[in-house]
């Protein structure tokens, strides 16, 4: 029986969300599978990936054979070099010790640059809210002087009528007066 380690998808439209399965090649792409290996969540920056390293590393073992982008998932948490490793302690290359120190060494060095990469993205996210916040201030700065400067004209502008109006009453007076 062909196994291959494939991706299952699931969530919604727009939104999609996997498991990470070892299923026979004949099944449907969303059928029957013989184990749930992990999970991945492409929606979030950096892609969540969830998977059991043992279970991925036990099925390369026995044979499964990853699709593309199942292999890029393995590749990224580790699960190929831990086969490939294990294929040197079998031959007698290195031992058990120096295959696991060389697989947490790599974990590590991977951890530190999605862990940078998360910082990066949060600080670009910071300085874009700082951004937006200082060009909401200055439109609302600018809405302000606007607002005072069109009052200032209406004030100028009834100003004169005022003063016309004013005149023209006094000289009515003195007119009624004067009769």
């Amino acid at each position: 029986m062909p196994v291959k380690i494939r991706l299952q998808r699931h969530g919604k439209k727009g939104k999609p969300f996997y498991w990470v399965v070892a299923a026979d090649s004949r099944s449907k792409r969303d059928g029957k599978f013989l184990e749930k290996i992990g999970t991945y969540n492409p929606n979030t920056n950096p892609a969540t990936i969830d998977l059991d390293l043992d279970s991925a590393v036990q099925w390369l073992h026995n044979g499964a054979q990853p699709t593309d982008t199942a292999r890029a998932i393995l590749s990224y948490k580790g699960a190929l070099l831990k086969h490939h490793l294990d294929g040197g302690v079998r031959k007698g290359a290195l031992t058990q010790e120096q295959a696991d120190a060389k697989l947490t060494t790599w974990l590590e060095e991977k951890t530190g640059k999605v862990d940078a990469k998360k910082g990066n993205l949060s600080d670009a996210k910071a300085d874009a809210r700082a951004k937006a916040l200082e060009a909401e201030k200055k439109v609302n700065d600018d809405r302000i002087a606007a607002a005072k400067q069109a009052e200032a004209d209406l004030a100028a502008a009834n100003a004169p009528a005022a003063e016309e109006a004013t005149e023209e009453t006094a000289d009515e007076n003195t007119e009624e007066t004067q009769a």
